[in-house]
């Protein structure tokens, strides 16, 4: 088994307006077998109240608890990843959704995962609305197979070796999914990070894996290790899911290593 301890990992929670959720995620994210070296909330223009949750965790954590939020301008994913990745000390990025609940084991399996000149797309189980709110109502983390209210089942299934051996490099597209994603730092920046032409919901994770791919570093699908329950929710609005489509095309049309529309202007100062 290779060595994990070069590897500092940044784990980025993004979320909106959602504080129950995001208090379980934390939960989580704070009872790893291995915590990251921090965790940073990239909040996209939540009111007071998320700000007040994550203080909360940041006084009482043992690691770095970073909130950075951005003026609540619409759907802006793109931008408020950008700003968390770029404050980011770890060299390796564990991404999710502020609806993403942990197994105990996840950040562990994304370092043993870990390997250059790829990143990792990682897989979820659909919890219904009805088994989320009775969660949110007990502040239970925990999630056993034998209850109701879960799809994709296999998703929930731990076998670190054959998740190893099935971790086949790709160039696919296909099911790109920026809440259960990880990846190296500095390969994140060689692309310029997300394109913040993205607003509105959709897309914008795809096309950052476009132009990793094109820039030769690789998909590796992750089953049966890196384990996560995604929190049942209303869907977000997808109006913008038309334009989103034509920028992702174009990507893909022009071979894009890289965006205009960056991480960039973050690092300026850094």
């Amino acid at each position: 088994m290779k060595s994990t301890e070069s590897i500092a990992c940044s784990l980025v929670i993004t979320t909106y307006n959602s504080p129950e959720a995001l208090d379980l995620v934390l939960r989580s994210a704070l009872a790893q077998s291995e915590t990251p070296c921090e965790i940073m909330v990239a909040d996209d223009g939540s009111t007071s109240d998320t700000a007040m949750l994550v203080e909360i965790y940041r006084a009482a954590a043992t690691i770095p608890v970073v909130h950075v939020w951005q003026e609540d301008l619409g759907f802006r994913a793109a931008a408020s990843r950008n700003r968390a990745i770029a404050a980011a000390k770890g060299n390796y990025i564990v991404l999710i959704d502020g609806d993403m609940l942990l197994h105990r084991d996840f950040i562990k399996d994304h370092k043993l995962m870990a390997l250059k000149g790829s990143f990792i797309q990682g897989s979820r189980v659909l919890l219904s609305q009805e088994y989320t709110a009775s969660r949110i109502a007990t502040n239970n983390i925990s999630v056993s197979l034998f209850e109701k209210g879960f799809e994709n089942r296999k998703n929930a299934l731990r076998f670190p070796i054959l998740s190893r051996l099935l971790a086949f490099k790709s160039r696919s597209l296909a099911g790109i999914k920026s809440c259960n994603m990880s990846f190296f730092r500095n390969d994140c920046i060689r692309v310029n990070g997300f394109n913040e032409d993205f607003v509105g919901w959709g897309r914008e994770d795809s096309e950052f894996a476009v132009r990793l791919v094109n820039s030769g570093i690789l998909r590796r699908n992750v089953r049966f290790s890196a384990l996560a329950c995604h929190l049942g929710h209303r869907e977000n609005p997808r109006q913008s899911l038309a334009d989103n489509d034509r920028i992702l095309e174009q990507a893909i049309a022009g071979k894009l290593t890289t965006c205009q529309n960056g991480i960039d202007k973050y690092l300026l100062n850094k």
